[in-house]
């Protein structure tokens, strides 16, 4: 990994300016995000946000099209991502020298959730996060930035604890030709 130290202070820095300037201007850390997801093809969807572009779908043998990888991997990867980059950031700000950063995302689940009316829940029964760390810090050290870390990870939190959930529905008609 390249972790050199100019790419470590630039971290640091760049956490330290963003965390002074939501703390002296909080309107500035509020906003709303936006992503368009158009199912196409099926069950393909087809996901846009800014400048970024993707899809989305599932495999063939669940009537998809395999065209991208499936929203499983996606929720795991955020989850995965979020946290390794928490941990970066943070082992930057306490000053613990790492070599590299890697983090697994262990997700139970039962299929007959989304498939059955069996009472299942369709979503995860258990979510396991396994964190590998080559540092020469100590452990109690790593442990306590780790412990930080997890307390201000943005998906560790949505994982974890109930989100408000709002559904709108826009319907239009279909003109049938004739």
């Amino acid at each position: 990994m390249d972790y050199g130290p100019e790419k470590l202070a630039a971290i640091k820095k760049a956490f330290e300016r963003n965390s002074r300037a939501v703390q002296l201007r909080p309107a500035i850390a509020q906003n709303t995000a936006i992503t368009k997801v158009s199912a196409r093809q099926g069950i393909t969807c087809e996901i846009e946000e800014g400048s970024w572009k993707f899809k989305v779908d599932m495999g063939e043998k669940h009537g998809g099209n395999n065209s991208g990888p499936n929203p499983g991997i996606f929720g795991r990867a955020a989850l995965g991502s979020c946290l390794a980059i928490t941990y970066v950031t943070w082992a930057c700000k306490f000053g613990i020298p790492f070599e590299s950063i890697d983090v697994e995302i262990h997700a139970d689940y039962d299929t007959r959730g989304f498939y059955t009316d069996e009472g299942i829940p369709p979503g995860y029964r258990q979510v396991t996060y396994v964190v590998n760390i080559q540092s020469d810090a100590p452990a109690a050290e790593i442990t306590r930035m780790l412990d930080d870390a997890d307390a201000h990870c943005a998906y560790l939190d949505i994982f974890a604890n109930p989100q408000k959930m709002k559904r709108k529905v826009n319907i239009s008609t279909m003109e049938i030709a004739s």
